[in-house]
């Protein structure tokens, strides 16, 4: 899928606050059960139009009723528990999509280009929409030799995988390997290891390919990596 031109402005973009970030060719799978997504799913299916993932900062994905709401009465939208979500989000691309059952669609999808929100609204059905900036994708940026060890780790690990004889549609990455690219190699790894959630997001949101694969490799080496370790 070619990029989308780097001073595109998105309007009336479909939300999904997750608890978790989305790189820019991370897979994502999804199963959708809430109202205020399946139609959301299933138009941006229809139409081939991607939907924005935000890491959430407050709530969880799963809309819930505060404390006080009245179990008796139909809930409006103020009983519901807060929401609140990072500014920088990544475009999600459906894949695959599949209705095992009514009420529910499981979905396949892809990052691609990240973006910034500059305005936020939320429907009286609890869909959130925005305005955004798309943001520049990383350059190709070309891994330096003193970082070379990190791509190869990351290298022997997909390796390992296919040697399992995984099928490649179950490995956590897709194709093309871009090995010897910066962004690439990062995002790969922030998606591997086990980090908090606001940490992953300054990495994603960061925009040097170049200094994100910088910090990677420095908490491989902080956390004892078998093969980055000194």
């Amino acid at each position: 899928m070619d990029p989308m031109p780097e001073s595109l402005q998105l309007q009336s973009l479909p939300l999904f606050p997750l608890g978790t970030v989305l790189n820019p060719d991370g897979l994502l799978p999804l199963q959708i059960f809430e109202v205020r997504y399946l139609d959301m799913i299933g138009k941006c299916h229809k139409n081939g139009t991607p939907f924005g993932v935000v890491a959430l900062t407050e709530g969880s994905e799963v809309r819930q009723l505060t404390a006080t709401a009245n179990a008796a009465s139909p809930p409006s939208g103020d009983a519901f528990a807060q929401e609140a979500f990072n500014e920088v989000g990544t475009l999600a691309t459906i894949t695959a999509l599949s209705r095992p059952q009514a009420g529910l669609i499981m979905v396949q999808c892809v990052g691609t280009q990240r973006f910034r929100i500059t305005k936020r609204e939320k429907l009286h059905y609890g869909l959130w929409v925005c305005d955004a900036d798309l943001l520049a994708p990383d350059a190709p940026v070309d891994i330096p030799p003193d970082l070379q060890v990190t791509a190869d780790a990351l290298g022997h690990i997909i390796q390992g995988l296919q040697a399992k004889g995984m099928p490649q549609e179950q490995l956590p990455f897709g194709k093309p390997y871009r090995l010897s690219e910066c962004g690439w190699v990062a995002n790969r790894w922030c998606e591997l290891l086990q980090l908090p959630l606001e940490h992953k997001q300054r990495l994603m949101a960061l925009e040097s390919p170049l200094v994100r694969l910088e910090l990677v490799h420095d908490i491989l080496v902080s956390t004892g990596f078998p093969r980055l370790a000194p």
